[in-house]
């Protein structure tokens, strides 16, 4: 089991920057491929970044390359997410989530955060 909270949301003007963290605990987190999910209101959750245990495999959605990134530091059992040039259009709840793979679909993640509100005034 593994638990994971998220921290780091709040209110940011358009053009700003955020880093939310997410903290693992319970089994071994280094073994996980962490995710980050975001889902604005009356939509679906969708991808925002994912990373491999290793720190050297990542990948992101179209939507948030160049501009996010993801990180993780195992001795620490957290992941990152810092967001640069936020727009409007990324206000949402943003949530971590661990799984055996790293992925892009969020049924491959098997433990999920309570999510962190992100909120960008444009």
């Amino acid at each position: 089991q593994v638990q994971l909270v998220e921290s780091g949301g709040g209110l940011v003007q358009a053009g700003g920057s955020l880093r939310l963290s997410c903290a693992a605990s319970g089994r071994t987190f280094s073994s996980y491929a962490m995710g980050w999910f975001r889902q604005a209101p009356g939509k679906e959750r969708e991808f925002v970044a994912t990373i491999q245990w290793s720190n050297l495999d990542t990948d992101y959605a179209d939507s948030v390359k160049g501009r996010f990134t993801i990180s993780r530091d195992n001795g620490k059992n957290t992941v990152y997410l810092q967001m640069n040039s936020l727009k409007a259009e990324d206000t949402a709840v943003y949530y971590c989530a661990a799984g055996s793979v790293k992925a892009t679909t969020a049924r491959r993640y098997d433990y999920w955060g309570q999510g962190t509100q992100v909120t960008v005034s444009s």
